[in-house]
């Protein structure tokens, strides 16, 4: 009697599993109207509030301050859609569906990188929303087809740093409404920035953290590009800002997945 072997089944390649993964949130994306409408909403709302309410009072009336805020409304927009990803993230780690994945022949810390290009996707269309609603309230660039691609490369590189610092705090939250609110006190961080008011006009204690922190090289390089305004060595300062939270919190991420893993 001759016996038979089972086929080996192979593994799913890295590239393979991590499109599914990505498929899996773009969905829950266009599923999820309501999220979508609200991460276009607010920051639409806070560009209407201080363009009309306070932006006479802080440009003396003349009526260019839209100019102004603009780079660090649209900052806001893609905080208030990344921030989404800390819940879904926990909401991924908490309800069983990891288990579930690590039964599959499916490579788990995917359903990360399946999250973060999800929100990359949905938040430069928002941005792209709110730049045009920008453009109807008398926003008025001066940047040139080089100029526009710079930006966007920065707000996607922004983006992608923000996504995986977000998706990291879900895993380190113990609940849904914990990440919820770890991802609500970072969206404080442009306010303490060059985004709606110049450094130079707050306190000297201030303006030093205002000065240091990574979103105002961010805004700086933004604004240069699609205003001309002078940005200096600030560019090199919004890359490494930004590519110093993505290496971080990729790593933080990928250690905090492990260790909830071997817990269940």
């Amino acid at each position: 009697m001759t016996m038979t072997t089972a086929p080996r089944v192979r593994r799913p390649t890295r590239l393979v599993t991590t499109g599914v993964m990505i498929g899996r949130s773009l969905r829950h994306t266009v599923r999820n109207v309501d999220a979508m409408i609200m991460a276009i909403m607010l920051p639409t709302m806070l560009m209407l509030l201080f363009t009309f309410v306070f932006g006479g009072a802080i440009d003396g009336g003349r009526g260019g301050y839209v100019d102004y805020v603009v780079p660090g409304i649209i900052l806001l927009c893609a905080g208030f859609g990344a921030a989404s990803t800390a819940v879904d993230v926990a909401d991924d780690m908490s309800n069983g569906i990891i288990d579930r994945f690590r039964t599959m022949p499916l490579r788990a810390m995917s359903v990360l990188t399946g999250h973060v290009v999800a929100s990359l996707a949905r938040n430069l269309l928002a941005t792209g929303v709110v730049i045009g609603v920008a453009l109807l309230l008398g926003f008025r660039p001066n940047a040139d087809v080089l100029d526009w691609l710079g930006a966007i490369g920065v707000i996607a590189v922004f983006i992608l740093a923000i996504t995986w610092l977000y998706a990291a705090i879900g895993l380190a939250a113990r609940s849904v409404e914990a990440a919820n609110g770890y991802g609500f006190a970072l969206l404080f961080l442009p306010y303490l920035s060059s985004a709606f008011v110049p450094t130079d006009t707050m306190p000297s204690w201030l303006q030093w953290i205002a000065e240091n922190q990574p979103i105002t090289p961010i805004i700086e390089t933004i604004r240069g590009l699609l205003m001309g305004t002078d940005a200096g060595t600030r560019p090199l300062w919004a890359m490494g800002w930004c590519l110093v939270i993505i290496a971080a919190a990729y790593l933080w991420g990928s250690w905090l997945f492990a260790r909830r893993a071997r817990r269940n």
